[in-house]
C-alpha cells in the first residue's frame, strides 16, 4: 500500500491520465491537480523509490503492478462512494470532495461490507413497492 494520502493521489491521476492520453509526463499531472512542478517532481522521485512508478529516459511515467494496484483500488472506491452518495442525494461536488476523503481512510474490511450491503440492496424491491 502507498501509505499516505498524497501519494495515493497521485497513483490515481496517473491512472486517469493513462486512460485519457497517450503517455503521461509531469507536467500533466501538475496541470491536472493544479499543483506546481517542482512539486510534482518531488512526489514522482519518492514513487519512484517505491517502485511505484517508472520513468523512462523521455520523462515518460507508467505505472509498476504495485503502483497500479494501489491507483485501481483508490479509484474504484473513489468511483463507487461518490456515486453511492450522490445516489443518497448528496450534492454531486459534495459527494466527489467527501468520495476523495474518504477513499483513503476507509479499511478494506468497511469498503467491502459497504459495497455488499448495497449490492443487496439494489436487488430487493423498496419496501412501499411491495405493499
Amino acid at each position: 500500500m502507498a501509505g499516505n494520502e498524497s501519494a495515493e493521489n497521485y497513483l490515481e491521476t496517473i491512472l486517469i491520465l493513462s486512460r485519457r492520453l497517450p503517455v503521461v509526463r509531469s507536467v500533466d499531472i501538475a496541470n491536472e491537480l493544479g499543483f506546481r512542478k517542482p512539486s510534482v517532481s518531488v512526489a514522482m522521485k519518492n514513487l519512484r523509490e517505491k517502485k511505484q512508478i517508472c520513468v523512462d529516459g523521455s520523462g515518460f511515467i507508467t505505472l509498476t503492478p504495485s503502483g497500479r494496484e494501489i491507483a485501481e483500488m483508490i479509484y474504484e472506491r473513489h468511483q463507487f462512494l461518490s456515486g453511492w452518495l450522490t445516489g443518497l442525494g448528496v450534492p454531486a461536488d459534495t459527494a466527489v470532495e467527501d468520495a476523495c476523503r474518504i477513499e483513503h481512510v476507509i479499511s478494506p474490511e468497511s469498503f467491502d461490507a459497504i459495497r455488499k450491503f448495497v449490492s443487496r440492496s439494489a436487488s430487493y424491491p423498496a419496501d412501499d413497492a411491495v405493499r
